[in-house]
């Protein structure tokens, strides 16, 4: 504890020990204690404004020493008064100026720093500005403190993570979606202007002549807007012999036809879809159609369906349901386009008759080549003199056919069926044996001598 927070108390000129007081037994009062030394509060006042404390006089001090003199008292205190005051004074002043100069000394740096570090920037974001002071080190601590959210369709200018200075501006353009659909192709475009007419500036769009399906002064808010947007083109008409090249912003051919002043009548029609889009310098040819529709009948063939009998012999075909060809009505359209006839469209079908299918029946039976009693003629021989030796041969009255000229009647009599020439060479054969069996040579009267020679 330091010295200068207590007084120092020398009577008679000699110095107080406290620790050589007398030891009181309990419950035995002993003179009065010395007064406590007093603790300064304000450290900023100085020793000597304090009153003094008066000079206590020890119980163990001997009744013969005489006390002082008042003279002495006062002049003993006037000199440590002196010897005080100096040292008390300047010490007190310093306490009292120093941390007041450190205080000042602090304010004077931190103010320096705290200017240093605010900035005066100018914000305008989608439009309205302001300005503000910040400590931010960037756009993007800038905007963070502002609350200034910004997405992947918007634009920061200058870009974020720009180092800030004092004086700088800040401008914030939010992106907003335009579904547009320009000359009939449909796209989805982001735009940070305002207007329709700023958002065709910024995509590039050609306005002028062009249709539009709102005003251009029409704003566009955060949430976007749906905009139909057709340029002006150039398309050329040729129609009845003439050509016609209009300017127009139209939205189909046919109301390109109409503007050039040509009128569609009857079938008439366009090279390409009247109700296509007009592209620019397109040629579009005016087709003047006449026509009439004709009603044609047709056959159905009708179809041959073919079952095995096993009672007949291989290379027998029986008919056994003749086929009848069926009838539909055709209904055609006959064209004219611009003078020339064009090949007939088949536009409707109606089924009059249906036709009805052919049954034959295919023998599956072996066919025996033995005949007894004309097994051992010379049937090779008559067959070359009756036929040339072919088995599809015809006579030219078409009336006897084969390699041994049979008649349609005695063919089949003999159990052959359809007409001899469409048998089979073993079947005429075998046929012909049964025919001399029963009538000998007499049915080749001319040939017949050749079967023995």
């Amino acid at each position: 504890m330091s010295n200068s927070q207590y007084q120092t108390y020398e009577p008679y000129g000699a110095a107080y020990d406290p620790h050589s007081a007398e030891t009181l037994a309990y419950g035995v009062r002993g003179a009065p204690a010395p007064p406590m030394p007093v603790a300064y509060a304000d450290t900023y006042r100085p020793a000597y404004d304090l009153p003094e404390a008066p000079v206590p006089v020890p119980a163990s001090v001997p009744a013969s020493v005489p006390a002082p003199s008042s003279g002495a008292v006062e002049s003993r205190r006037a000199a440590r008064r002196r010897k005080a005051r100096g040292p008390e004074r300047t010490d007190g002043t310093m306490r009292r100026l120093l941390p007041q100069a450190l205080v000042v000394a602090f304010l004077a740096g931190g103010t320096t720093a705290f200017v240093a570090k605010d900035k005066a920037i100018e914000l305008t974001v989608d439009g309205k500005p302001r300005t503000l002071h910040t400590f931010a080190d960037d756009v993007t601590e800038l905007l963070a403190e502002e609350g200034v959210d910004v997405g992947a369709h918007d634009v920061v200018a200058p870009a974020p993570g720009t180092a800030l200075s004092s004086g700088d501006e800040i401008a914030v353009h939010y992106g907003r979606p335009v579904r547009l659909t320009l000359d009939g192709q449909r796209h989805e475009v982001w735009t940070t202007a305002h207007t329709v007419e700023g958002a065709l500036k910024q995509l590039g769009v050609r306005a002028e002549g062009a249709y539009l399906s709102m005003a251009r002064s029409q704003r566009i808010g955060r949430e976007g807007l749906t905009l139909d947007v057709r340029t002006e083109r150039a398309v050329t008409v040729m129609a009845d012999g003439r050509s016609r090249t209009v300017r127009t912003n139209a939205a189909t051919v046919r109301e390109v036809v109409e503007e050039a002043g040509i009128t569609l009548r009857g079938q008439d029609t366009t090279s390409v879809a009247p109700e296509s889009f007009p592209r620019d310098g397109q040629t579009v040819t005016v087709l003047r159609i006449t026509g009439t529709k004709e009603v044609r009948e047709e056959t159905i063939p009708f179809r041959v369906e073919r079952s095995e009998d096993a009672s007949l012999f291989k290379g027998t075909e029986v008919v056994e349901q003749a086929g009848r060809e069926g009838v539909r009505r055709v209904t055609y359209s006959l064209r004219t386009v611009n003078g020339v006839r064009q090949k007939p469209r088949r536009i409707r079908t109606e089924v009059v008759r249906e036709p009805r299918d052919q049954v034959v029946k295919v023998g599956t039976k072996p066919l025996p080549t033995s005949v007894q009693g004309a097994d051992g003629l010379n049937w090779q021989g008559l067959a070359a003199c009756e036929s040339g030796g072919r088995p599809n041969a015809v006579d030219p009255s078409g009336t006897y056919g084969g390699l041994y000229q049979f008649d349609t009647r005695t063919w089949q009599s003999l159990g052959g069926s359809g007409r001899p020439q469409d048998a089979p060479a073993a079947e005429q054969t075998f046929r012909a044996k049964k025919l001399y069996v029963r009538r000998g040579a007499s049915p080749w009267p001319h040939c017949g001598t050749r079967l023995h020679g």
